[in-house]
């Protein structure tokens, strides 16, 4: 055979090669190496919005029939907290992403634990050989074709067994050659053991360790995640109560600036007053208005809120439907055991089972680093029965029969100088578990300030609902003994008006606080890493999906109370 045609033939294998690959060319770039571009106008042009404007008739409207219109006609639909927190649980979409960590983490256990897994290998390969010889001793031109069928299995000690077959079919001229061709079959048995690095079940299996003790953080990360989006349900839920209570109490300031501006009308037209009377009532009703406006707007961002964490089916935030919270508020006095709960606090949280968590991983990988900077020691042992032939029959019969047979035994060495990098890695290994230590420390004292804090907390905004029930009543009765003055030609509107500003005033107060009280004892729940109420909650993640089968979903439930 020519160079020339050696050439071309060399070329064709590659071309070939190449078509296997799917590839026009195995040496230049195409385009389906890269990502598929997308137009550069999407990333660079940045184009204006345009607002169309409301008819001036529109603009003109009577504030008190866009106060009233607002919420006219709209379906309602009452849901309790209850209700709240298993629609959260169930169709939340960052609870949903966050029940997928367990899921990605249990995989990740399962890389590692599949490093064990045991291997069939085959090598095969075919060689002719066309040299010059300056002797009769050796062959010029040689076939020589193998087949190796094995099984490799990895050890927990650190080591791997290969038991192999080897096959070889051999045909040369030289004229020496006894078996032309000649047939090979060995049983081969082999091990490589690590003696000092790389040695050892714990070594071995520290990948394992390592996704185990991430399997468990991610289990105490999604925990806290649960309770985090079932707090924010809480507070979003006692959010909007106080905004539609608020509503309610600026409704009733409008009624009552109405009735106000009706006294003084029948004031005026009995000669008992004058025309600023009615000016003065008029600008109280238009206050009230203005602050019915703002009052239902606060509605719908709460409800929104409100939607968009529970994310009920059919209940989205787009939707108009108005929302009605039927679970009312409680407020009792509790006596708490500071101490008890800073304890239920410490045992609770899962940043500090996280910590604690990480402090073992740590301390797994100080091991493991530790093993790292050890020479390499390893030894090698192999064990072969032989089998010769005129066929493969022929060399099977041979090793049938057992009677060549040889074996090895060997050590290789390898000893760093300076082995720098294995020490740096060691160090910043115990420089890290050091570090966790004094994050664990400080994340208990924040703990526990977050308890005390909630609980003071707790307390002040029981004081503060009492003040402010008593504020109502006493501001309840300043407004009637002005009403009464006013009839009696002894006040103005303006007084009236005034002291019905403050009743209102001291019953938004009374709302903040009962639906403050409401929520503080949210954070204190949530600082004690444990739940309000006595429902209790289960979560299970998503599982992974199952080949050639449906995509499986959370599933979240509250249980019985207790």
């Amino acid at each position: 055979m020519t160079l020339q045609a050696r050439v071309v033939g060399l070329c064709t294998v590659l071309f070939g090669l190449g078509m296997m690959t799917g590839c026009s060319s195995p040496f230049a770039p195409v385009s389906a190496d890269f990502a598929p571009p997308i137009s550069l106008e999407r990333f660079r042009a940045i184009d204006p919005i345009q607002f169309k404007v409301a008819p001036p008739e529109q603009a003109q409207q009577d504030p008190a029939l866009i106060a009233r219109d607002r919420f006219e006609g709209l379906s309602e639909i009452e849901l309790s907290l209850q209700d709240c927190r298993a629609s959260a649980l169930a169709n939340n979409l960052d609870l949903k992403v966050t029940l997928v960590n367990p899921a990605i983490a249990n995989e990740s256990l399962s890389v590692q634990e599949a490093a064990f897994e045991s291997a069939f290998t085959t090598n095969a390969i075919w060689s002719q050989t066309d040299t010059p010889t300056a002797s009769t001793l050796t062959d010029a031109q040689a076939e020589f074709g193998q087949v190796t069928p094995g099984v490799r299995i990895p050890m927990r000690s650190g080591g791997t067994a290969t038991i192999t077959l080897p096959m070889n079919r051999t045909k040369t001229n030289n004229v020496f050659s006894t078996l032309n061709p000649s047939y090979t079959a060995d049983l081969r048995f082999s091990l490589s053991q690590p003696l000092l690095r790389n040695a050892g079940r714990r070594t071995a299996t520290h990948g394992i360790r390592i996704a185990s003790y991430d399997s468990q953080i991610v289990q105490a990360r999604t925990r806290a995640s649960v309770i985090g989006q079932l707090s924010a349900v809480d507070r979003a839920y006692w959010r909007l109560y106080q905004f539609r209570a608020e509503l309610g109490v600026r409704q009733e300031e409008l009624e009552l600036a109405q009735e106000q501006r009706a006294r003084a009308q029948r004031r005026v037209q009995a000669g008992d007053a004058a025309e600023i009377e009615v000016l003065r009532a008029e600008a109280g009703v238009a206050s009230s208005l203005e602050a019915i406006i703002v009052a239902q707007n606060a509605v719908l961002t709460g409800q929104r809120e409100l939607k968009r964490i529970i994310n009920r089916p059919g209940l989205d935030v787009a939707t108009r439907t108005m929302i009605v919270p039927s679970t009312p508020p409680d407020p009792v006095l509790y006596e708490f055991d500071v101490e008890a709960l800073t304890e239920r606090a410490l045992a609770e949280r899962m940043e500090l089972l996280e910590l604690e968590l990480q402090a073992a991983r740590d301390e797994a990988n100080i091991t493991f680093n530790e093993n790292q900077a050890m020479p390499a020691l390893d030894l090698t042992a192999s064990y072969t029965i032989n089998g010769l032939g005129g066929s493969i029959d022929d060399a099977y019969d041979v090793l049938r029969d057992n009677n060549f047979e040889g074996w090895s035994v060997g050590v290789n060495l390898s000893v760093p100088l300076g082995n720098e990098v294995a020490l740096a890695r060691l160090r910043q290994a115990v420089l890290t578990r050091i570090q966790r230590i004094g994050t664990r420390q400080a994340r208990e004292q924040t703990i526990r300030q977050e308890v005390y804090d909630a609980v003071d907390r707790l307390d002040a905004d029981w004081q503060r609902l009492l003040a402010t029930r008593q504020s109502v009543i006493l501001n309840t009765r300043t407004l009637e003994a002005e009403q009464r003055q006013f009839d009696q030609g002894r006040s103005t509107s303006t007084d009236v008006l005034d002291r019905q500003k403050d009743l209102t005033a001291a019953r938004s107060s009374e709302i903040r606080a009962i639906v403050s009280y409401q929520i503080t004892q949210i954070n204190l729940a949530q600082a004690t890493g444990t739940l309000l109420g006595a429902a209790r909650v289960g979560w299970e993640p998503i599982e992974a999906p199952r080949l050639g089968g449906t995509r499986m979903f959370p599933r979240a439930r509250i249980g019985d109370n207790g």
